[in-house]
């Protein structure tokens, strides 16, 4: 006898959904007006109905296909492909402190004024 899961299990996928979206099967139930033992029912099922299924979904605010073609490794592979865009995205960020670029033209606008300052000494002292 094999212990090997069904791939094609749609309660089980209802099932992983609702918990990737952080939904409890009483908030599951409310939303499709029925009770928490009629969705486990619907999560031990290895079919179920198209109508059915379309309900669900909008429930759990994706589609009914996301639903037929949910899977674990997709759920990984969409997570891994965000975090790497995301770790493009942040080396596009300024690679110099930008305090430094601050205290830099405070340096230049010093030393501007000082220069100011001692061309109208000079000035004052050739009257």
């Amino acid at each position: 006898m094999s212990t090997a899961t069904k791939p094609n299990h749609i309660g089980r996928k209802i099932s992983r959904i609702r918990e990737l979206r952080d939904m409890k099967q009483e908030a599951l139930a409310q939303a499709l007006g029925t009770n928490q033992q009629a969705i486990s029912a619907i999560e031990n099922s290895e079919t179920i109905d198209e109508e059915k299924l379309v309900e669900i979904a909008k429930a759990l605010g994706v589609s009914a296909e996301a639903i037929k073609s949910f899977s674990d490794e997709n759920v990984i592979n969409y997570f891994n492909t965000f975090n790497d865009s995301q770790g493009n995205f942040q080396s596009n960020y300024c690679t110099f402190n930008p305090l430094d670029k601050v205290v830099e033209l405070y340096e230049r606008l010093v030393l501007a004024e000082k220069e100011k300052v001692e061309y109208l000494e000079k000035l004052l002292k050739d009257k």
